[in-house]
């Protein structure tokens, strides 16, 4: 951004400490003068003792002096006010060639300004804590972008070979080629999709809504239920009136995803997923626990990564594009909410999503 060339901070200060000390010195004298004037006679006195200055005496003797004094302390105030604002704004000046470096990508440099707790210190601080995130999402977004060119490029791989060994072998069964680079088209488009959902999610350009969780929740499992009764997991709800402000399609796909996951990634039989809203004095929390192998708290952080599918990146009938738990978690996070992970001791999983109460 283009500006006009204008004065330095620092000469800006000094220019203020100067005339303050001014000001005061002025004052000063005007006080000492009117209370020299009030016993000070005018005119010329005519005694018999000793000669009594006047006030024409007084001003021939104090004015030149107290011009003297001004001057010095102009000198005083602009050498001191110059000195003192360089010392003030050495700080600010740590901070400005953080910010320039900053600008130019290198997101490593820390400002880490020594001293004790003040306005310069609680800045600094405040940047390098704002450094160390956008570092951390930067280097977030690099591992997303780089996992989403390699899951778009599997398809498209896999498109391109059935192709090749269509055009080579004539004789092949079209029918089962063409079922093949239906499902293989099928993911590209799921993929997409979440992904685009994803994106929409982070800059959360949605309109917000009075919406009930509980509600939202029924919704999600009558349409998860089919798949439910043909994996053999049974699914139990409960819970209150859960109100909270957001998007209504967002959420319903959080809920969905959450008891998709829940449904999928369960014992071989008779498995069960239980869906609980409940409401607290400033937030909703909409919990979902299943049955399941056992999990570590460490592995559980990982799931809501990107393309992080339970121990490794693996690809079966059931198992979605690995963006699941990632989508949950940005929802959750463009509500103002937070996304909790808790192995359960018995083996599976309690995910549980907490947003703000609606008022």
């Amino acid at each position: 951004m283009d500006r006009a060339p204008g004065l330095s901070v620092r000469l800006k200060l000094t220019l203020s400490y100067a005339g303050f000390i001014m000001v005061a010195g002025i004052l000063l004298l005007a006080v000492v003068w009117v209370f020299l004037l009030r016993y000070v006679p005018d005119g010329v006195l005519f005694t018999r003792g000793p000669y009594v200055p006047n006030r024409t005496d007084l001003i021939n003797a104090f004015v030149p002096r107290a011009a003297l004094m001004l001057a010095c302390l102009l000198v005083f105030g602009l050498i001191g006010g110059w000195l003192l604002a360089g010392r003030m704004l050495a700080p600010l000046s740590r901070i400005t060639a953080a910010t320039r470096m900053a600008a130019t990508g290198s997101l490593s440099h820390r400002i880490r300004l020594p001293g004790s707790q003040d306005e310069f210190r609680e800045l600094a601080d405040a940047f390098d804590t704002m450094l160390a995130q956008l570092e951390a999402h930067v280097a977030e977004q690099q591992r997303f972008a780089a996992n989403a060119s390699h899951e778009l490029r599997t398809p498209l791989a896999i498109t391109q070979t059935l192709l090749d060994v269509a055009r080579k072998d004539p004789s092949r069964d079209r029918d089962e080629l063409v079922e093949r680079l239906h499902l293989v088209n099928t993911r590209a488009i799921d993929l997409t999709e979440a992904l685009l959902l994803l994106s929409r999610a982070d800059r959360r350009s949605f309109i917000r809504e009075r919406v009930d969780l509980s509600l939202i929740a029924e919704e999600a499992t009558e349409t998860l239920l089919p798949l439910a009764e043909k994996r053999g997991v049974s699914i139990r709800i409960s819970g209150d009136v859960t109100p909270t402000i957001g998007s209504h399609a967002l959420l319903l796909q959080l809920t969905t995803n959450l008891v998709h996951n829940a449904i999928v990634h369960n014992l071989p039989d008779h498995g069960t997923v239980s869906v609980t809203s409940m409401v607290q004095p400033r937030s909703v929390v909409l919990a979902v626990e299943n049955t399941g192998k056992q999990l570590s708290q460490q592995l559980a952080g990982t799931l809501v990564e990107p393309f992080q599918r339970g121990t490794e990146r693996i690809r079966t009938d059931h198992v979605g594009v690995g963006l699941g738990l990632a989508i949950v978690k940005s929802i959750a996070q463009a509500h103002d909410g937070t996304l909790t992970l808790t192995p359960r001791p018995a083996g599976g999983l309690c995910v549980a999503v907490q947003l703000p109460v609606a008022p």
